[in-house]
């Protein structure tokens, strides 16, 4: 931008600053729930589903009271289909199955899934070359974005919105989604920095987890710890209800009657937002400046003092956050960190990071403490699944770049089945009021 068109357009950013200002008190004089909360931070009731459900409190006596968290799917916690699994199991396939049809497959039905899902695994023709790489960009979301869209133009049927083919095209993007990842990844990573570039073609055999880290590496290998802490990550991040940022966009575009791809591609631009789906990476981001402060990450005194600055502002990046403690719905404890802490363990006993392990632990430990005492927050903080999942991501070699993006391969699970269930529930396009409070000039 030119410095004639910069100064013009910090004047005219001004100009909109002015009018387009709205005195915040006016939303409490108009009864006006922001961000579609009421003024305890509850969710504006706007839907039912029966894909999942979230606890974070219980009725006791008359008068909500907070309790552990937890996260169910289908009818299914959450962690008890985790358990259920077996040592080396790879879920994210058959949990994919239980959220798109609603009810747990049989092996018969969870073989066949799988195996539509392994066949599904592929782009079109010259895919890769035509369009990923003649675009490389460091925002991998965007890149994936792009793909999601073109991916239409491939699809004979791209508008038709029926239930049976629009389930069709959740199951393609589910099976291609690593590979935009991935290959979008590695086009970045070899015309903007240089590096050797490999491109490698999916095992159908394989689950997403084992096929994400195949894919990612120049040798193919990997661990079954590893595999089985990313499909585990993969399952806790699959869905989150329907009122999170994304899948109520899902719900929001499908509800105007638009196509797969445009809807898949607006619930990315939602995701990729910092305050949704890229709060790991702030996490990482905080974690290695309090390393650069704290010279014993066993010595609690030391740690507390540090997040102390962070809460008041006098460190890291001023705004007074400790990223990844408390979460929007969950008080008393995220379940989905509850679960995912024992497979952290496991990965970094792997691979000799007990030491930063032991950091993440004491920040976990005094960060609630030291945000209750200093704002005043007796609801409960606890860490929510972010807070783990970047540490994870690092320990598997994934890079930062593709955080995001592996929480939307996870999350099209999600949005793929409350789009369907959009499609059969409801006719009607979803549209709330805003109240004018425009001045009349004439």
């Amino acid at each position: 931008m030119t410095g004639s068109m910069s100064n013009y357009m910090k004047e005219k950013e001004e100009i909109c600053r002015n009018n387009d200002h709205i005195d915040k008190r006016l939303y409490e004089e108009y009864g006006v729930n922001r961000g579609l909360r009421d003024e305890n931070g509850n969710g504006v009731l706007t839907g039912l589903t029966k894909i999942s459900k979230i606890v974070s409190s219980r009725i006791v006596g008359g008068k909500k009271v907070s309790c552990d968290g937890e996260l169910w799917y289908r009818g299914y916690r959450v962690e008890q289909l985790i358990d259920d699994l077996g040592t080396d199991e790879m879920g994210f396939e058959k949990v994919a199955y239980l959220l798109l049809m609603g009810e747990m497959p049989t092996p018969k039905e969870e073989a066949q899934f799988r195996r539509i899902i392994g066949k599904c695994r592929t782009l079109p023709t010259n895919f890769t070359r035509d369009v990923i790489m003649k675009a490389p960009s460091e925002d991998i979301m965007n890149s994936m974005t792009r793909s999601i869209l073109t991916l239409a133009s491939y699809d004979k049927n791209a508008k038709d919105i029926s239930v049976s083919n629009s389930l069709r095209q959740c199951i393609q993007l589910i099976s291609e989604f690593p590979l935009l990842a991935v290959y979008g990844y590695n086009a970045y990573n070899h015309y903007e920095k240089n590096k050797s570039m490999f491109i490698h073609n999916p095992d159908p055999k394989l689950s997403t987890a084992e096929n994400l880290l195949m894919m990612m590496r120049p040798d193919k290998e990997y661990s079954t710890v590893e595999a089985k802490v990313l499909d585990t990550a993969l399952i806790l991040h699959m869905e989150h209800g329907g009122g999170n940022n994304s899948t109520f966009t899902t719900r929001v575009v499908t509800s105007s009657g638009s196509d797969t791809y445009s809807t898949m591609a607006a619930a990315m631009c939602s995701l990729k937002g910092p305050k949704h789906g890229g709060a790991n990476i702030k996490v990482m981001e905080m974690m290695e400046n309090i390393r650069e402060h704290v010279t014993d990450y066993s010595d609690k005194e030391q740690v507390a003092a540090y997040l102390s600055k962070i809460i008041d502002k006098q460190a890291f990046d001023g705004k007074g956050l400790v990223y990844g403690m408390g979460h929007a719905v969950y008080s008393l404890s995220d379940p989905r960190e509850r679960v995912f802490k024992s497979y952290v363990e496991k990965l970094a006993k792997e691979k000799g990071r007990e030491e930063d392990l032991l950091l993440y632990e004491n920040v976990e430990e005094l960060a609630p403490k030291l945000i209750a005492e200093k704002r005043h927050i007796f609801k409960g903080v606890s860490p929510n699944v972010d807070f783990y999942s970047g540490f994870v991501y690092d320990m598997l070699g994934i890079p930062q770049e593709l955080y995001t993006a592996i929480f939307a391969i996870a999350r099209i699970v999600g949005w793929s089945a409350h789009r369907i269930e959009e499609l059969i529930c409801t006719d009607k396009i979803i549209r709330p009021a805003y109240k004018s409070v425009m001045e009349e000039k004439v």
